[in-house]
């Protein structure tokens, strides 16, 4: 069995027939660098490490968008929010699913994700143990929750679920900006129905695997996880990872070196002969020979490793190998030994390492017990033993052809289970976009409703401006008609006033008509009968009294008249 291939969802685990993956997108990544040269395994395996993407990555991230928000202040406005629709990270593992998703509706895009953030740099543990305490609180208050299944979680937030999920699993990677998966992905990997993954993406138990580590509800794929620690990397090619030939289960050579399942044993092959370097599967508890599956890797991906890619290698090999008592994995042992102090000491260059390695696996070949019968076979054997050793052959032929029976069985399940994800996320797709052009219709109600209310606002705005220019001309009739009137009272009274001037001075002219011919009559009468000239005069004031006061009483009435003043 062959390294595991990181493959995408569809692809899946490359099987036991290429070693290079046919998906370019998903190049194995730079080799890390293993610093603990150790024999002995180290207490936490180096390659079990769940963190996709990179811190670097996610600084180098920060760092853009911090560069970009200074470059553009003006984009960068962020809505202030209440200290009352403040929500946290205790809120969204502690609060009810409905609770915090009517918040959640409520806040601004930039609050949600500075939520993100603050969970990512709680999972990049900077801080040391104060970070690593205050995840395991979140996840203990998320793990101990028994509200969270799938028919409460259709009902959450966007961000709310990738909190979620990414706490319950611990990855980082589901808060990323860069990866976007389906809501019904993320509620499947949070109840263990899906690999957490992302590389992987696989229904679980992967393969309708019914063993005891695949059936316990855990999230654990045989795919791409460690039978042991259950965790995932990125490393392909290696022999990082040891494989079990039966089950096609995989295990860290770091997880099974600490748990001693590396260990001398009998030929995983026959069961017999001598002992040999052999791993013990967790998962079917039975064994698979080393020797042949480290010559396989080596073969097939040496001539594709830098100087620090191959010394790591060999340092696996050298800890593989380091309890082994059978001459053929000491030998291993020492010549890996040997080229590691070569190539520390720059006495030798990786491709000359290369091919010293190979050499060694080809002598190898040649001391094996197989090669030693076949040396033997010019003598003559029994009828008997011609008959065990062509039984022995037909054995082995049927069992590779059932193994290569099962590797088709399982590439056909794989391949039908990349068509329903296909399928599901297909059908999700198109449920999506059903609810996108049921919110068109909705928002195109909404703007015909507005547009019909815009006409009505216009039609009676109209209506409002045709009877203002109604009354506006009704006022201006009225004020010519008081114009009109104002006119002819004017002109009335002006007549009036003339009339009454008249009459009053008809009045005084018959006055003094009447006056001139008293006085006329009093001075024929003086010069008929002599008066004394001196009573004349008395006379004649007594009369202008007695004729004086109607003038006034003329006067008094003309007070009176609405349209007279006195003269």
């Amino acid at each position: 069995m062959l390294p595991p291939q990181q493959q995408s969802r569809v692809g899946g685990l490359q099987t036991s027939l290429s070693l290079v993956s046919s998906d370019p997108r998903l190049s194995p990544e730079e080799p890390r660098s293993n610093s603990d040269n150790l024999r002995e395994s180290p207490t936490e395996s180096a390659s079990s490490r769940e963190t996709w993407p990179t811190a670097d990555a996610i600084a180098a991230k920060k760092m853009e968008n911090g560069k970009a928000e200074m470059d553009c202040p003006d984009q960068s406005v962020i809505r202030c929010v209440s200290s009352a629709d403040k929500i946290s990270l205790q809120d969204i593992a502690r609060e009810r699913v409905d609770i915090i998703c009517e918040k959640m509706h409520h806040l601004p895009d930039e609050f949600l994700e500075e939520l993100k953030n603050g969970l990512r740099v709680i999972l990049e543990g900077g801080n040391g143990s104060q970070h690593r305490e205050e995840f395991f609180i979140l996840q203990k208050l998320v793990q101990s929750r028994s509200d969270l299944t799938a028919k409460t979680l259709i009902r959450a937030h966007r961000v709310q679920l990738e909190i979620l999920v990414a706490i319950n699993s611990g990855i980082q990677g589901f808060l990323h900006p860069s990866i976007s998966l389906s809501q019904t992905s993320l509620i499947e990997i949070f109840v263990y129905k899906r690999c957490r993954n992302i590389a992987c993406q696989n229904q679980l138990p992967a393969e309708d695997c019914t063993c005891e580590t695949c059936a316990n509800g855990n999230g654990f794929c045989n795919l791409c996880m460690c039978v042991i620690c259950s965790k995932f990397d990125f490393e392909v090619n290696t022999c990082r990872w040891i494989g079990c030939d039966l089950c096609s289960h995989w295990t860290h050579t770091d997880c099974a070196i600490r748990e001693q399942l590396i260990c001398m044993g009998p030929s995983a092959k026959n069961g017999a002969g001598p002992s040999e370097i052999v791993f013990r599967c967790q998962a079917c508890n039975r064994t698979s020979e080393l020797l042949g599956w480290v010559k396989d890797v080596f073969q097939h991906c040496a001539p594709s490793w830098d100087g620090e890619a191959l010394m790591r290698e060999l340092d696996f090999v050298s800890r593989i190998f380091h309890g082994s008592k059978d001459p053929r994995g000491r030998k291993l042992y020492w010549k890996c030994d040997d080229l590691k102090e070569k190539l520390k000491s720059g006495k030798v260059e990786s491709k000359a390492a290369c091919r010293a390695i190979l050499m060694v696996f080809q002598e190898l070949e040649l001391d094996s017990p197989k090669s030693l019968e076949n040396a033997e076979s010019g003598r003559l054997i029994a009828p008997q033993e011609a008959c065990n050793r062509i039984a022995e052959v037909v054995h082995e032929a049927i069992r590779k052809m059932e193994i290569v029976a099962d590797e088709k069985m399982r590439m056909f399940k794989k391949a039908r289970l990349a068509f329903d994800a296909c399928e599901r996320e297909l059908a999700d797709k198109a449920r999506e976009a059903g609810e996108l052009k049921m919110d068109r219709q909705k928002k195109k109600l909404q703007i015909e409703e507005l547009e019909r209310i815009v006409r009505l606002k216009n039609a009676e705005a109209d209506m409002f401006q045709l009877k203002a220019n109604e009354a506006k001309r009704e006022a201006e009739r009225l004020q010519r008609i008081a114009l009109a009137k104002s006119d002819k009272s004017e002109e009335e009274y002006t007549s009036n006033y003339l009339k009454q001037k008249l009459s009053e001075a008809e009045a005084e002219k018959q006055y003094l008509y009447e006056k001139i011919k008293l006085q006329e009559t009093s001075r024929v009468s003086q010069s008929s009968s002599g008066v004394d000239p001196s009573s004349m005069l008395v006379y004649s004031k007594i009369h202008d009294l007695l004729y004086s006061v109607p003038p006034k009483a003329d006067g008094q009435s003309n007070e009176c008249h609405p349209f007279r003043t006195n003269p």
